[in-house]
């Protein structure tokens, strides 16, 4: 098994996957680390099924679908959050009709689809080890822009997270911050569909940034053990699908899954004893 894994590394495709992997276990993990804590969770869900449609219509259109997939995530995140602050209803509620919409449309434009849908199965399931140097460069710029957007501005990301009248008391642009947050979130969803799949992805935002929850309650910890988490737990994964001849997202996530059990468990049992 060893053996396999030092030739399987030998091959560019899987040098891809291994880069791909830190770099959307680090991007997961610190958009996830905000995202738990504003109770996002359901938005990236939202956003990560609804990419649906934008699949379906790059295959439709025989286009890349992560062509497809960039705009349509950004319109659609942007659109839903427009939806949220100017009605009434719960921000669930408002959630729940819009990814139910969305994916109705989805559905019907898929079974429109003739032929071969290996395309659409990929984007679906997700297979990183089919990524090439196009989406690295995308992802990169997404986590670059991500860094840089919320860490030089962590002070006020932090004061938005915590309390939002008194973040709006000082100052802080509060639209302008949630705004451009969901645009880099529905980005990262993007980017992340080709590694985990449409089915999986608010999975690898969250999961990664729940456990480091557990391990941490000072923040700087929690966002750096959410980034290792993220990371690491994708690149093993990576390596158990690679080994096992596993589909990758469900592997990635399986790991992630595994390591909050695990430290889940522990945090527990560490209660008990003190």
């Amino acid at each position: 098994m060893y053996a396999d894994l030092v030739s399987l590394l030998q091959f560019p495709f899987m040098q891809r996957a291994i880069v791909g992997a830190v770099l959307m276990g680090i991007l997961g993990g610190i958009l996830g680390s905000f995202v738990t804590l504003r109770q996002l969770s359901f938005f990236s869900h939202a956003v990560g099924h609804a990419a649906l449609v934008g699949v379906a219509l790059g295959v439709l259109l025989q286009l890349n679908p992560t062509w497809m997939l960039l705009p349509f995530t950004l319109v659609f995140g942007v659109i839903v959050l427009y939806l949220i602050d100017k009605t009434d209803l719960a921000s669930d509620s408002v959630l729940s009709i819009v990814l139910s919409g969305a994916l109705a449309i989805g559905i019907i434009l898929t079974s429109l689809i003739q032929g071969y849908r290996g395309n659409l199965m990929r984007v679906l399931f997700g297979d990183i080890l089919a990524i090439d140097a196009i989406d690295l460069i995308l992802t990169l710029l997404v986590l670059l822009g991500s860094s840089i957007f919320l860490l030089s501005s962590l002070r006020e990301q932090i004061l938005l997270t915590l309390n939002l009248d008194v973040a709006q008391v000082q100052g802080v642009p509060i639209q302008l911050y949630r705004y451009s947050f969901v645009i880099l979130l529905s980005l990262a969803v993007a980017v992340a569909i080709k590694a985990v799949g449409v089915l999986l992805v608010n999975a690898f935002l969250v999961i990664p940034s729940s456990t480091a929850k557990l391990m941490s309650h000072n923040f700087t910890h929690f966002l750096v053990m959410s980034v290792i988490i993220g990371s690491a737990s994708s690149v093993a994964g990576m390596m158990v699908s690679s080994i096992f001849n596993l589909a990758s997202g469900p592997s990635i996530v399986l790991v992630q899954f595994l390591v909050f059990v695990a430290v889940f468990i522990g945090v527990k049992l560490t209660a008990k004893v003190a």
